[in-house]
This record gives structure tokens, sequence and C-alpha cells, in this order.
């Protein structure tokens, strides 16, 4: 599992809990990933999108302009199931390698 995956699997999480807008997840994820460029987790938003993982709908701000939220389709939520099956995975690998 790459880091690009990683940071998927942590997208969907946030979706999963909530629909939430881009800056919004992005803020939360730079608190975690602070090396990641803005511009690759907006190319994940995209490429959820376009892959049918997840919608996006507008919603006016009293805070600023209108945001894009997200939400996660049905196919987008088996597609979180998968990747954190194979996150366990991964993890339960390491221990048994005695990486934790």
């Amino acid at each position: 599992m790459l880091k690009k995956d990683i940071i998927t699997l942590c997208i969907l999480h946030l979706l999963m809990e909530k629909e939430r807008y881009g800056y919004e997840m992005i803020a939360l994820l730079k608190s975690s990933f602070p090396d990641t460029q803005e511009s690759v987790l907006y190319a994940l938003l995209r490429s959820l999108y376009k892959d049918g993982n997840a919608s996006t709908y507008l919603q006016e701000s009293a805070e600023g302009p209108v945001r894009k939220y997200y939400r996660l389709s049905e196919q987008g939520v088996q597609y979180y199931h998968a990747l954190y099956d194979q996150w366990k995975q991964l993890q339960q690998s390491l221990q048994n390698l005695g990486i934790s």
C-alpha cells in the first residue's frame, strides 16, 4: 500500500464520517501528512469523483465563496472497505515481521 493509497483511504474515511468540502479535508489531512501538496489531494478528490466513488454538489457559504462538497457513493463505500481491508492486511504483515 503506497502513500497515495493511504491518503485515499484517509479521504474516504473522512467522507464516511460526513459530507465535506475540499479545503476542509485538506486541512485535516495536512495535519497528518504535512509534506503532501494540496494539488495531490485535489487530484485524488477529482479521481474519486471521476471513478464514481464520490459525488459533488455546491453549497453557499456565509464565510466566503461557494463550496464544493463531496459525498461517497455506494461504490465509494465499497472502495473504502476494500482499501481498509488492504490496510489491515499490511498492518498484520508488518506485525508478523516485528515491525510496529
